[in-house]
């Protein structure tokens, strides 16, 4: 019987501890952070306005042809360009393969 006291006061010690020990972790992650978002805040990335868009002609040219494209196509391909390079992107051609 003396054995299993003696076991339950070592399970409760050692449990106590890893508890202290994780609190204490926990809260010096929490502290850290807010230290670190105090003195070294994010930077704020302001996107420039974007001018107003060229008129998107029918005929795009490919080599030394002209291939027709449907305005609703180009302004597709454009918008999808955008969105997949966040705004960095900019179709200069359209070249149908």
């Amino acid at each position: 019987m003396e054995n299993i006291q003696i076991g339950l006061l070592l399970m409760a010690v050692g449990m106590t501890t890893v508890f202290a020990i994780l609190l204490v972790v926990i809260l010096l992650g929490k502290a850290l952070t807010a230290l670190v978002n105090k003195y070294a805040p994010e930077e704020i990335i302001v996107k420039k306005q974007a001018g107003p868009r060229p008129a998107m002609a029918a005929a795009v040219p490919v080599g030394n042809q002209a291939v027709s494209v449907n305005h609703q196509a180009a302004a597709a391909i454009i918008a999808a360009v955008s969105v997949v390079t966040k705004g960095k992107g900019k179709v200069t051609k359209i070249e149908k393969l």
